[in-house]
């Protein structure tokens, strides 16, 4: 996104915006800038742009967060920012001590050997129109890093084990003696042998290099719930990447891509479509076939029917994502004009006109009468 956008603009809201006014304004924006169906240039960027406003202001917390620290509670704006180590809070984790610490090095410091839960990651899956109504079942494959199964995560040789550090007796950082305009001042700054961990190894684990990790292809299968929509993100606990001296694996957070359809609109549980019907349908009144995600159809339209109307077809709709049963189908016809009449088909709309009080001149009548003018002077 771009720097100091405020989401709200983006997403055109207010701060005092009810979560459903800005879940509605972001379906809209979203479907017209979806990059399956807008191929414009910039729309794909427009599209990321919305989609991370709504991440900040479409969660209750994460609004919370900016509407008091701004971009700052939001990570410095980088809305796509799944928690990561040491990530809390509205500041990730900071607060006063990071400001200090900007200043002289300083700060309030974690005991380094805690344990420590891994980095979330992100993983977005596209699917079709009607995979996004009935759900799947599908093995995704991604990049994380794992434990080493070699040292399982300790970093030593096998057989060794990581010594306490002989330089910071463990605390993961050391004082550090520094001139400020304030005096002279005593201040914390990370060990530059263990480099923050409060332990030295002596024999490196051959495997993953004394870090405890390896990266790996990692494979999972994931069940995607019937009636999920586009934008809405699913939570798979410990599919992260793995933690820190035993500290539990990250979590994976998969964002749907739905595609849109040729035939129908959807909103929720409920589709949308529309139906093509003739004149003499929808005077008289008729039975038509209509298409739905769970089959053809039939349906039938009253003597009389005006283009526009809307019928709807009760649990002909997508699965309730949070409840249960169907939503329904909405079906609106609009009445077809017909071109390239036949003459009997011409003849025929003359005489209704005729018995309607309607006199019509249809286009070509005066090119006929001079045509026949022409034949009878022969």
């Amino acid at each position: 996104m771009a720097e100091n956008r405020d989401p709200y603009d983006v997403l055109g809201v207010t701060k005092e915006s009810s979560p459903e006014e800005i879940k509605k304004a972001y379906r809209k924006l979203s479907k017209q800038y979806h990059p399956d169906i807008n191929k414009d240039a910039g729309a794909e960027d427009k599209f990321k742009e919305i989609t991370e406003a709504y991440e900040t202001v479409g969660d209750p917390q994460k609004k919370a967060e900016y509407d008091q620290y701004g971009s700052a509670g939001s990570q410095g704006g980088g809305y796509r920012g799944f928690g990561g180590q040491g990530q809390q809070g509205g500041f990730g984790g900071g607060g006063f001590e990071d400001i200090f610490s900007s200043f002289f090095g300083g700060g309030a410091t974690q005991d380094p050997t805690a344990p420590r839960a891994g980095r979330d990651l992100q993983y977005e899956m596209t699917l079709t129109f009607n995979e996004g109504v009935f759900g799947k079942e599908s093995t995704i494959k991604y990049n994380r890093k794992s434990l080493c199964a070699t040292c399982g995560g300790s970093g030593a040789k096998p057989g060794t084990s990581p010594i306490t550090c002989r330089k910071c007796g463990g605390r993961g950082t050391i004082q550090v003696e520094r001139r400020t305009p304030l005096g002279n001042m005593m201040t914390e700054q990370e060990c530059d042998v263990c480099h923050g961990s409060g332990k030295e190894i002596e024999e490196k684990c051959e495997t993953c290099h004394g870090s405890g990790h390896t990266d790996e292809r990692h494979e999972v299968k994931v069940t995607v719930p019937a009636g999920v929509e586009d934008g809405q993100q699913m939570r798979l606990q410990g599919q992260g990447e793995a933690g820190e001296n035993s500290g539990p694996y990250g979590d994976l957070y998969i964002i749907f891509r739905v595609q849109a359809s040729g035939t129908f609109d959807r909103e929720g549980s409920e589709i949308y479509i529309d139906v093509p019907i003739s004149f003499v349908q929808a005077a008289l009144g008729d039975e038509v076939t209509v298409e739905t995600v769970h089959g053809d159809v039939k349906m039938k339209i009253p003597a009389g029917t005006q283009t526009g109307t809307t019928f709807r077809l009760r649990d002909k709709g997508a699965p309730k994502l949070h409840g249960k049963g169907n939503g329904d189908q909405q079906v609106t016809v609009n009445i077809e004009t017909p071109r390239n009449l036949k003459k009997e088909q011409k003849e025929a709309l003359k005489e209704f006109a005729t018995a309607s009080g309607k006199n019509v001149v249809g286009e070509g009548n005066l090119f006929d009468k001079l045509k026949d003018q022409f034949k009878g002077k022969k």
